[in-house]
């Protein structure tokens, strides 16, 4: 049997290079908020006002409406301009409306930072 005079560093580094991606990775998660932290409850603490919710629909007649109240594209881009960025809004969309329309009114919310979207759907039997 052959003595070894050295030590092998390769599977040392392996772990190393591991850590160092786990850390970084972790770190990259903390700085842009993505991990869910629970928050401690206090007696008096104030609540925050929540803003409305909006609804924005379109019928099978390619027909938008905000509010239930029927409205061209250009009026709802108008409408959205005015929202905070963080407002609720509820999408109801008629299972007949084409991609295109749905792509179309997606981007507009993208365009005026609304992030905060919910897609309106019937629960299966």
């Amino acid at each position: 049997m052959k003595k070894f005079d050295q030590i092998n560093v390769i599977p040392f580094i392996d772990i190393m290079l591991v850590a160092l991606a786990i850390v970084l990775l972790t770190a990259t998660f903390i700085t842009q908020g993505i991990i869910k932290i629970n928050l401690p409850t206090a007696k008096n603490a104030v609540a925050e006002s929540q803003s409305q919710t909006v609804e924005i629909s379109i019928d099978v007649n390619k027909q938008f409406y905000y509010q239930q109240q029927p409205n061209s594209i250009e009026q709802i881009a108008i409408q959205l301009k005015k929202l905070p960025k963080q407002t609720p809004i509820v999408l109801k969309i008629d299972k007949l409306v084409s991609f295109g329309q749905f792509t179309q009114l997606i981007d507009l919310l993208k365009t005026y930072q609304l992030d905060n979207l919910s897609i309106m759907t019937l629960q299966s039997k």
